[in-house]
């Protein structure tokens, strides 16, 4: 793996492949996998990431936005998508390019029928989302008897999954709340086939829920950050290789003297000689002002360099003082073994914020 040159974010398919594997290995044969690929896959790439699952073999994508489903099928993805939180006035562009919408409320079963039936489809694949806890959407167990009757009143569509997310299932002291949300989606999958006739495929379980509640794989299950190489647990990290190694280099070294300041606004002032390096990456990038002032770091040459004072746009500035580097050095931000959810938690978020957040005008480099 050659040294970085300019700001890159390394995507290892090898360790796409490793995750997938890793993953499957842990269900029934007979349980399908869907992979989560929103948000350009977890701020990688949404298009190389879905086209090397498929050669995987993997069963189901799922994006949040219709236009994010569109962009995989004019790039030749074939694979069938769930769009997890469709948009009304985008309903046409969906059945257009062949993907499945989340159904989550009357409002968008309504209207969704509507442009069915006006677009003369005859059992349309859609999925009925219920709420069991998370409270952000879907349906309540008490609408199944009005989902029913709007479906059973038309020919348009037809379910082919009944789903809910999990709130907390990496939580070992929520197990009672996952606990009781798997059994109340299980009540509501019962009401619901009974009252449609048949029995559509079911699936609740996120990578947590995969990794930490084997009986509630049922017909699906969909996997995100576990891909990406994040399993919500010390143990489970151990055994997953994250993707993305992002880096850059240092373009400039300032030696400063006592009292002097760093950056926007004087955020840093020096406590006595110190040494900075500039790098260019900035918020723009994907560095969120959050990780300024001491709250973030990068490795250099193996060592923490804390970055000091405010994130700018396009650079940030840290503390070499102890040092040894030069510039053109190349800057880890993080990669396998200096982890984002490191990074992260030096800022108090996770490492979902910092991997979908990274811009896509960093330059994508692929390793196989």
């Amino acid at each position: 793996m050659s040294k970085a040159q300019e700001t890159v974010l390394e995507i290892n398919l090898g360790a796409l492949s490793h995750n997938f594997n890793y993953l499957k290995s842990k269900l029934n044969p007979n349980t399908k996998f869907l992979a989560v690929v929103k948000a350009f896959a977890y701020g990688s790439d949404a298009i190389r990431i879905a086209e090397h699952l498929e050669e995987l073999g993997v069963d189901y994508f799922a994006v949040a936005y219709v236009k994010e489903g569109v962009l995989l099928r004019e790039n030749g993805i074939k694979t069938p998508i769930l769009v997890l939180h469709p948009q009304p006035v985008n309903f046409k562009s969906l059945i257009d390019h062949c993907l499945e919408p989340s159904l989550y409320n009357a409002k968008v079963l309504k209207e969704f029928i509507d442009v069915a039936e006006k677009q003369n489809q005859k059992n349309y694949p859609v999925h009925i989302k219920f709420n069991t806890g998370l409270n952000r959407l879907g349906f309540w167990e008490s609408d199944v008897d009005y989902i029913s009757s709007q479906l059973n009143a038309t020919n348009s569509v037809k379910v082919k999954s009944v789903f809910s997310h999990l709130a907390a299932s990496e939580d070992i002291n929520e197990k009672s709340f996952t606990e009781n949300q798997i059994n109340t989606f299980q009540s509501i999958s019962k009401h619901i086939e009974k009252s449609l006739g048949f029995k559509p495929w079911l699936h609740i379980c996120n990578t947590s829920g995969v990794l930490n509640y084997p009986e509630a794989h049922f017909d699906m299950v969909r996997c995100g950050i576990g891909l990406y190489g994040f399993g919500n647990s010390g143990e489970e990290d151990k055994k997953l290789k994250p993707i993305s190694s992002l880096k850059s280099i240092i373009s400039q070294i300032h030696k400063i003297e006592k009292d002097e300041t760093v950056g926007y606004n004087r955020g840093y002032k020096a406590s006595g000689f110190e040494k900075t390096a500039t790098i260019p990456i900035g918020h723009a990038d994907g560095i969120s002002r959050i990780y300024g002032n001491g709250n973030g770091f990068v490795i250099i040459n193996n060592q923490k360099a804390p970055i000091v004072g405010n994130v700018c746009m396009d650079m940030l500035m840290v503390n070499v003082t102890n040092i040894e580097c030069k510039e053109g050095d190349e800057v880890i931000v993080f990669d396998s073994n200096n982890k984002a959810s490191d990074l992260a938690e030096s800022a108090h978020t996770i490492s979902y914020e910092i991997l979908t957040a990274i811009s896509n005008r960093v330059k994508r480099l692929y390793i196989k």
